[in-house]
């Protein structure tokens, strides 16, 4: 008999691999199951992510399905927390039906993107913002932000790998300042860019941000910004932005 469980947790990214086990890399999910044998004494389990996260993303949170041959002790959680590394921190752990599937069971996922600009900051919050030296025209990359809210055609905002369908719909892309992640050793002044929608693929948030940054450093037009997400016009310029300041918030 097989048991299902639906695992929330949060982790720093920064010096993981991202979520997906790799063979040689680590990993959240590889270091996650290293813990789970050691708890479970090498039982049989597997784990199904909900989202996947590029290398040096965070999450605030995120959930994983644990399927296992026998029911969890209800110290499970506590266990997991002594032995997992102190930038992985499991949350809760509830009992799901057989028939629940993880992949696509989220209809909207929110995304922050926390970055800063000018003077060097402190070393200590390189895990968290990321920093362009150059000067941004903040106001200018709030009024791009708003072109990319509703339905739109991201075909030129994303890895195109085994992508079949552009067609997404964010309901806030919005920068604002950061006053969500604060800590003493970040720079004075910080912003965040919020994005909530259905879905998203492989590097679209990045890429999305990549725009937003060319448009504050006056090498992307809004207008061009605006016709990128019409389907007969191919972008041939982009700038993937450091992975280091993205986020996955929530999901819903």
């Amino acid at each position: 008999m097989k048991y299902f469980y639906l695992i929330q947790f949060q982790y720093l990214g920064f010096r993981y691999h991202g979520w997906q086990k790799q063979s040689i890399m680590i990993t959240v999910q590889s270091t996650i199951e290293s813990n789970i044998e050691k708890v479970l004494k090498h039982k049989k389990f597997q784990t199904l992510g909900a989202s996947r996260t590029d290398s040096m993303v965070s999450a605030e949170t995120s959930v994983f399905e644990l399927i296992v041959e026998e029911e969890l002790n209800e110290n499970f959680l506590n266990l997991m927390n002594l032995k997992l590394p102190q930038d992985i921190r499991l949350l809760s752990c509830k009992s799901v039906d057989k028939s629940f599937r993880i992949i696509g069971a989220f209809a909207k996922k929110e995304y922050h993107y926390y970055f800063s600009f000018g003077q060097k900051p402190h070393p200590f919050s390189a895990p968290f913002i990321a920093h362009f030296n150059e000067n941004l025209d903040i106001a200018k990359m709030q009024k791009a932000a708003s072109f990319f809210i509703g339905k739109n055609f991201f075909h030129n905002y994303c890895h195109k790998d085994r992508i079949d369908n552009f067609n997404k719909e964010i309901f806030i892309c919005e920068i604002i300042p950061n006053e969500i992640l604060v800590a003493n050793f970040f720079p004075k002044e910080s912003y965040v860019l919020r994005i909530h929608g259905t879905s998203f693929m492989r590097h679209q948030i990045r890429l999305m941000m990549g725009a937003l940054l060319r448009v504050g450093l006056n090498q992307l037009q809004l207008k061009d910004l605006e016709k990128s997400l019409l389907r007969e016009i191919n972008q041939k310029e982009v700038f993937l932005a450091p992975s280091a300041g993205l986020c996955l918030y929530r999901l819903e």
